[in-house]
């Protein structure tokens, strides 16, 4: 029998919700608490480590450390402990996962929507694997909590007054359930058709490269993948522009490396004007990559 129904990741210092589990109960009664649970997490900053919010059919806790809270909807026969130990297991995945300079920089909701994977797998460890299987576990907790309880909170600090808590609308912990990009901008068109333009260069010089190599000489193998790795993260580039992908800061960072590496390398196959024009255009085609965002639900998603 399930007893974590719903979990998410959040932003300690403004809610913001980075992650979460895309299985929904919709009665009437969880989704009251789905909202208790937005409301909550706008304001996680002001408490401690654990707490705890508890009704007659569900209850709601929340464990932070830092500035990244793991939130979970559980049912009302769950053990606190077994609440707290999910949560704890939920915040070292996400932490190991994504370095604290992510976490930091994320500017719209659910950034790392792609960890939902990792959350529904732990959500059914807990929710089917016996408690003696997590024995130890369970006791280490249990005994952080004696030595530590978590803040109990009543029902009235988790209320939504007219959906605005202090002054701030809450924020929405529904996962995105598309992705639809702002539009292409005059610029942006430039940086794909200049890229296009590198990743042909790139191809056509490998190729050469490449069918010269194997007749001559074997050790110029490294100026054929200096060519063609290139080649492939311009067309990459292009793709994260034209496309949503998820932890697509990363996958930036990397194009580009790829990209002023493989340049670097061929000094003395191209000039120095050749190496400025190719870096210059992977410069500006990850400055759009990275400007160009998401487009903002409608005032009533989520509600």
């Amino acid at each position: 029998m399930s007893m974590i129904f719903f979990a998410c990741v959040v932003r300690v210092r403004d809610g913001l919700p980075l992650s979460a589990s895309t299985d929904f109960y919709h009665t009437q009664d969880f989704l009251e608490w789905r909202r208790r649970l937005k409301s909550l997490a706008l304001r996680l900053a002001q408490y401690p480590g654990r707490g705890s919010a508890e009704g007659r059919d569900f209850s709601i806790h929340f464990s932070s450390f830092g500035d990244v809270a793991c939130m979970a909807i559980c049912s009302c026969q769950c053990p606190a402990t077994m609440a707290f130990c999910f949560l704890e297991t939920l915040w070292w995945e996400f932490t190991a996962s994504y370095d604290t300079t992510c976490i930091g920089l994320a500017s719209r909701p659910y950034a790392f929507l792609e960890f939902d994977n990792i959350i529904q797998k732990v959500k059914w460890h807990f929710n089917y694997v016996s408690s003696s299987q997590m024995e130890s576990s369970l006791e280490k907790i249990q005994e952080e909590l004696k030595l530590q309880p978590p803040v109990v909170l009543t029902l009235e600090d988790t209320d939504v007054a007219n959906g605005v808590m202090n002054g701030h609308t809450p924020m929405h912990l529904e996962p995105a359930p598309n992705f639809r990009m702002e539009p292409v901008t005059a610029l942006g068109i430039l940086s794909l058709i200049l890229n296009i333009m590198c990743a042909a260069l790139n191809l056509i010089r490998g190729v050469h490269l490449a069918e010269h190599s194997l007749q001559v000489a074997h050790e110029e193998i490294g100026n054929v993948l200096a060519f063609l790795v290139p080649f492939v993260a311009c067309i990459f580039q292009c793709y994260l522009y034209l496309f949503y992908s998820p932890a697509r800061t990363m996958k930036v960072v990397l194009m580009l490396l790829f990209i002023c590496l493989g340049n670097m390398y061929l000094h003395g196959l191209r000039n120095l004007w050749q190496i400025l024009f190719h870096i210059g255009v992977a410069f500006l085609s990850s400055h759009q990559i990275l400007t160009r965002q998401l487009q903002e639900k409608q005032s009533d998603y989520g509600v």
